[in-house]
């Protein structure tokens, strides 16, 4: 599969949930997500995520890339729904990145 830059970000996309956020449920999809409460935001995040899981194991590029902008999107929302930056997310990557993946994994509590 071919790689492609892009100029859309995790960034924009969580700006365009907030601006949602601002919207009512009967016009917007994130907002009646956000009004169900992070109950529903994880369900749908879960049920994204299992998709994603089926598509690859199939081996089903375009399947995966759609159903992983599913992924993707809905734990923005999911994340929006607890109240969670994105910026905090990013954050806890960088720090884990400071180091090898074995070494950080180690130094999890279990």
């Amino acid at each position: 599969m071919n790689q492609t830059s892009a100029s859309f970000t995790l960034d924009d996309l969580a700006d365009i949930i907030a601006a949602r956020a601002s919207s009512t449920a009967e016009k917007s999809y994130t907002k009646s997500l956000l009004d169900a409460g992070p109950p529903r935001a994880a369900k749908k995040f879960g049920e994204e995520a299992v998709e994603a899981v089926i598509a690859a194991v199939h081996q089903d590029d375009q399947a995966l890339v759609a159903e992983a902008a599913d992924v993707l999107y809905h734990l923005l929302v999911l994340l929006r729904s607890r109240g969670i930056a994105l910026g905090d997310v990013m954050a806890e990557l960088e720090r884990r990145t400071a180091r090898s993946g074995h070494d950080e994994k180690a130094s999890r509590p279990v």
